[in-house]
């Protein structure tokens, strides 16, 4: 790709956007239900390029990704001109008569660049949110599920007008140079080393971003929980894509009355789920190097179930860790692949103190049939998201805010949050002309000042 026709592609949107082109809701429910339709008719092609990518099952597929698009898009069409909407607030008394009002407008040309672990909704979920704000778009998807990528551009670039919404392709040269232009918000998910070089090069422009990044989510199991249906869930959300999930549960915290239990009933859901490709509830590890790294952080001593890998295949088989301590070398990392490493503790604060001492994770799950406990957790605790007794499904309720909070990311978006991060809200005071105090203008008096006091405390 010719560098320059991405400062063209940029300058374009913009004179495209200050035509007002974007704005008329009309307009932008044409072009969300446009896209919507465009999913539907190539479900079969994008099924087809992931599993080339990762050799994920149209099953999972649809479940993990198109199925959540189709309920963004659903969502959004069904509240966007409510979202969209002037919204009335209050007037003080200093300002009487008066009216005061909010109107969201949308920010201009965004950037949006998505991940490679769940390249479409990664990638079309937040770019549903800035069109129906009433933003032009350019989506930069990974490069590394190369065919997700390619077919991504091909059906947007064929069937959308560039000037609003096109693909980007290209590794880090394209990126390198896509961040060097001027956007009006951009949008990042990935790992929180790539989303520091992301923040550098918006501050250069004064540029808002949202930072969808990851971390050491961990999952906390207590003495009341109800193990079976813990096991269950936490299996699911830890396995599902391989474990390269990014709210997927990094760790396990249980209490040491129940470890054992625990590792035994995990074991025993991971034979019956029977992970594999052939069967349809597993992926391929995204690349050799990712493979290599997972790989290197299984400590042999420490499997209690699990532990094989094939570097060539790019597969590593769930794996079961016991007898973790906080510094080991699996823990200073987000894992992000099909390894649960397993910690007892015997006292939960002593426990939540060693959590607080990480960086702030993206999800945090709590297990407990506990209401005070849960309650003791979450508040504890900062984190971007999570459950009690249930992994990952919290990111399947558009009214819930996704996003993270520290090292993990910056800005939320689903639902109403999504299109709000798009936007800038403008506040007006409408005042009338056929009446005007003179309290404010001169001469100041002590009259005028006690008058003051008495309109604003």
């Amino acid at each position: 790709m010719n560098l320059d026709y991405i400062s063209t592609q940029v300058e374009q949107q913009r004179n495209y956007f200050n035509q007002n082109n974007t704005k008329p809701l009309k307009e932008r429910i044409f072009q969300i239900k446009k896209l919507r339709d465009l999913i539907k008719e190539h479900e079969t092609e994008l099924q087809d390029a992931i599993y080339d990518d990762f050799g994920k099952s149209a099953f999972e597929v649809y479940g993990t990704e198109l199925s959540v698009l189709y309920n963004s898009i659903k969502d959004t069409l069904k509240n966007l001109r409510r979202w969209a909407a002037k919204k009335n607030v209050a007037t003080n008394m200093l300002n009487f008569p008066a009216r005061s009002y909010i109107i969201p407008e949308p920010l201009g040309v965004c950037l949006v660049i998505g991940a490679w672990n769940y390249p479409y909704i990664l990638s079309l979920d937040p770019v549903i949110c800035a069109l129906a704000a009433g933003n032009t778009v350019i989506l930069k998807p990974s490069e590394v599920p190369s065919r997700t990528s390619a077919i991504m551009a091909k059906i947007i670039n064929e069937n959308f007008d560039a000037k609003y919404f096109t693909v980007i392709e290209g590794g880090i040269e394209i990126t390198t140079e896509t961040l060097k232009q001027k956007f009006d918000k951009i949008f990042f998910t990935g790992s929180p080393t790539v989303g520091k070089i992301v923040y550098q090069a918006a501050a250069k422009h004064l540029t808002p971003v949202t930072l969808e990044l990851g971390g050491k989510s961990p999952a906390i199991i207590t003495e009341d929980a109800n193990m079976k249906m813990t096991v269950k869930r936490l299996v699911w959300g830890k396995f599902i894509n391989a474990g390269q999930t990014c709210i997927a549960p990094d760790y396990v915290l249980v209490h040491e009355s129940r470890a054992q239990e625990f590792l035994e009933k995990t074991k025993k859901e991971i034979l019956k789920a029977d992970y594999a490709i052939k069967n349809g509830n597993y992926v391929s590890i995204i690349n050799t190097k990712n493979t290599e790294r997972i790989a290197r952080l299984i400590d042999t001593d420490k499997v209690y179930f699990g532990g094989n890998y094939n570097i060539d295949n790019r597969y590593i088989e769930p794996t079961l860790l016991e007898n973790i301590r906080f510094d080991d070398a699996i823990m200073q990392e987000e894992i992000f692949g099909p390894v649960l490493p397993v910690i007892s503790y015997t006292n939960l604060d002593e426990a939540l103190v060693k959590v607080k001492q990480l960086d702030k994770p993206l999800s945090l799950y709590v297990f407990s049939s506990s209401a005070k406990t849960k309650k003791k957790i979450f508040s504890e605790i900062s984190f971007g998201g999570g459950c009690a007794n249930d992994t990952i499904m919290h990111i399947s309720n558009p009214n819930l805010p996704f996003g993270g909070v520290g090292n993990s990311g910056q800005g939320s978006y689903h639902g109403e949050a999504g299109f709000k991060t798009f936007s800038h809200y403008k506040s007006i005071l409408d005042k009338p002309t056929w009446l005007e105090f003179t309290i404010k203008y001169s001469p100041y008096t002590s009259l005028k000042k006690k008058l003051i006091k008495l309109l604003m405390d």
